[in-house]
């Protein structure tokens, strides 16, 4: 283990796959690791010791915990790894994924992305949480105009429109809209209400967590 200048790293969720080599560029190991056993793997590197990886879901963590460790932990954009790959698309696997890791770190002009810390993690959360949101309150709206469709209510494209207009639309016994219906429609309204109310949480939230 001593002699390992530099690992390449193949994320999963239970097993990762490992690719180190020495001061020259010669391979010491290419293994498998359980995920529970990979920071005691590590452990045994030299410090200092380069370990990259792709940046993908969970990297900033392991890479977080490395650097406590003392050890040089390093991220890059899976397309700045794939060209390293020597087999090419067809010789996709972890074990050549990770060997391209670790021949793409050794590049002086690699590109390598920043860790980040938990409280910029925990921001963007707030903002991939608003993301889908929003997207799930695209859909509701749609929803709900495709349903009111069915029974022949067509109303204009603003969602501010189809929200004054709507509870009037679920009260008027004169339409054709189904009992039913009009129970799955107050439901969707519903849900309508509660995403408006993640969205403005998420805007509140947007800097960090409000004091």
């Amino acid at each position: 283990m001593q002699t390992i200048v530099r690992v390449g790293v193949d994320l999963a969720k239970n097993v990762l796959q490992v690719h180190a080599v020495d001061a020259q560029g010669r391979m010491v190991t290419n293994r498998s690791i359980q995920r529970s056993k990979f920071l005691a793997w590590c452990a045994q590197l030299p410090a200092g010791c380069l370990v990259a990886m792709e940046a993908c879901g969970g990297a900033h963590h392991w890479c977080r915990q490395l650097l406590r460790m003392g050890l040089d932990a390093r991220m890059m954009a899976a397309a700045l790894v794939a060209p390293y790959r020597m087999q090419g698309k067809s010789g996709k696997n972890d074990a050549n994924d990770a060997a391209a890791i670790c021949e793409a770190a050794s590049r002086p002009q690699m590109r390598f992305v920043p860790v980040k810390t938990p409280q910029q993690q925990g921001i963007l959360c707030v903002h991939r949480l608003r993301e889908g949101f929003k997207e799930e309150r695209t859909a509701c709206i749609n929803r709900i105009r495709g349903l009111l469709a069915e029974f022949g209510v067509v109303l204009p494209q603003s969602p501010r429109a189809l929200r004054t207009h709507l509870h009037d639309i679920l009260e008027d016994a004169t339409n054709d809209i189904a009992g039913a219906a009009r129970i799955a429609l107050q439901r969707a309204l519903m849900h309508w209400q509660e995403l408006n109310e993640h969205l403005h949480w998420a805007l509140l939230h947007k800097s960090g967590p409000q004091r």
